[in-house]
């Protein structure tokens, strides 16, 4: 016992250090925002550029993620005596997307859940809030596509991006055996396909606009389950009759912020783009080409219809490369692609996510 005594007043000592250190970062952030004279106080790039050289000279025992997650609420924190952020999700409270804003933002914001995708965009676009975090791919199902269709109309940038691991759970009040109606979202529901097929193969699969929503049905509903977070089982009472049952073990969904900054380069970073190609054979490949010519990295390319009744069966396609758009490589690529293709439209350039 006077072993485990003398090991806790260090603990008491080195938090009472860390109390005073925090608190000498909280004061140096704020005479930083007093010199900004109304800039934001959220700077994508500078976040990025802190949690990847805490995790880098990361010594351990702690795992790099769960320091980066120590110092998010840090800068959570500290940002919010600068300015107070409000930023829109989709809701109900208790979805991925919370879960996405909070692993970004920290404790330190405003979250505000809305009932829809276009909802987040329209709030954010209003000025009713700086930001919205959104949904746009999943690592086994693929994109969202009213997220994709909404990038295409709207004048918010992509500043940012979150990946979040998703774990699904089944929720329900009652017994697994009593289980006759599942609700989740869509994308939740065909990613578990696999462990509802083998677990409950009879039970009705009925898709909602949101895993909370799913879980605020199970809790009303008598033998209604729902797939969703821990989050929302503790949010709306339910049991976890079952963890992790996504079929894929690294299920991760990728999220964008989407706001009206610009955000400067890292040197880690990656471009959005959207563009069109002419009806006609090699158009597309010819849009290629210059990313190709000055070696610019694709990462990803999704066609979506151009949803224009004078464009039938025409397509707008989304794409993802290494870089930042001031980039040199980058920059001469994209003003080669601005001669070719009839639209073009930078969504945005930001850091790559930090795990």
């Amino acid at each position: 016992m006077d072993d485990i005594d003398k090991l806790r007043r260090e603990i008491d000592a080195v938090d009472d250090e860390l109390l005073a250190l925090i608190n000498r970062r909280a004061a140096l952030a704020s005479r930083i925002g007093a010199f900004k004279a109304g800039a934001p106080a959220y700077r994508p790039e500078r976040e990025t550029e802190i949690l990847r050289r805490v995790a880098d000279n990361n010594p351990g025992p702690l795992a790099a993620e769960r320091v980066t997650g120590v110092f998010r609420e840090v800068i959570s924190a500290c940002r919010g005596l600068e300015e107070a952020i409000r930023v829109t999700y989709l809701g109900p409270q208790g979805t991925f997307s919370e879960q996405a804003v909070r692993k970004h933002f920290g404790r330190a914001v405003e979250a505000l859940p809305v009932a829809s995708v276009d909802e987040a965009f329209r709030r954010c676009e209003a000025g009713a809030v700086q930001f919205t975090v959104v949904p746009v791919e999943n690592s086994t199902e693929g994109v969202v596509g009213r997220t994709l269709d909404l990038l295409l109309a709207t004048p918010l940038r992509i500043c940012a991006e979150v990946e979040l691991r998703v774990q699904q759970n089944l929720l329900a009040k009652g017994a697994l055996k009593d289980v006759r109606r599942i609700y989740s979202h869509a994308q939740s529901l065909a990613q578990c396909d696999a462990w509802l097929a083998h677990h409950l193969a009879g039970a009705e699969r009925i898709p909602v606009a949101s895993n909370a929503e799913a879980a605020q049905r199970a809790a009303q509903e008598p033998g209604a389950a729902a797939i969703a977070g821990e989050a929302a089982a503790e949010r709306y009472g339910l049991q976890v009759l079952a963890k992790s049952i996504e079929d894929a073990p690294n299920n991760t969904t990728r999220f964008l912020v989407l706001g009206e900054l610009d955000t400067a380069p890292t040197g880690k970073d990656r471009t959005s783009l959207v563009m069109s190609a002419e009806n006609k054979p090699g158009a597309v490949h010819a849009l290629l080409t210059p990313l190709a010519q000055h070696q610019v990295s694709m990462t990803r390319i999704e066609s979506r219809p151009a949803r224009s009744r004078s464009a039938l069966w025409e397509y707008m396609f989304f794409i993802d490369v290494e870089g930042h758009q001031k980039d040199g490589p980058l920059a001469k690529a994209l003003a080669e692609l601005r001669a070719r293709a009839p639209f073009l439209k930078v969504l945005g350039s930001y850091p790559v996510a930090v795990r």
